[in-house]
């Protein structure tokens, strides 16, 4: 958190929430990424391009964030690859549980005003704050 700034997370939350409404608007999709993904393994040939464009920008733009001089925190993990990848598998299953992940629900469905997406988000970051209250305060881990 030492690198935050209201500054930066203006301009973020902005880009954010203009592509997604751009993408809405101008393709009649929504950006979440766990649907743009699915959708990508099981899509007519009319949708691989837009849903390939998407999720290649995601994982290029840090390089070209870093490409064009700007700096990057470092990631660190604390936690074993055991329990990285369970924690990952549990987010998959989630996000297969509850029809759509953070970005398709917290960005894209509460900007729609849709009941389901606010529910879902609200369900989200409970657990969130509840994980992190017990691993690192309760368990100490």
């Amino acid at each position: 958190m030492e690198h935050f700034t209201p500054v930066s997370a203006l301009i973020g939350g902005v880009l954010i929430g203009t592509s997604a409404a751009l993408l809405l608007v101008l393709n009649g999709r929504i950006a979440g990424i766990s649907g743009i993904l699915g959708g990508l393994l099981h899509a007519d040939r009319s949708e691989i391009g837009w849903r390939a464009a998407f999720l290649v920008g995601l994982l290029a733009a840090p390089f070209l964030y870093r490409m064009f001089g700007g700096t990057l925190p470092p990631v660190v993990l604390d936690a074993p690859t055991w329990l990285l990848v369970s924690a990952g598998l549990a987010v998959g299953f989630g996000t297969r549980l509850g029809a759509g992940c953070t970005s398709g629900h917290g960005v894209c469905g509460i900007g729609r005003g849709s009941p389901r997406s606010i529910v879902a988000t609200l369900v989200f970051m409970t657990t969130a704050i509840i994980t992190v209250l017990l691993t690192r305060h309760v368990l100490g881990s």
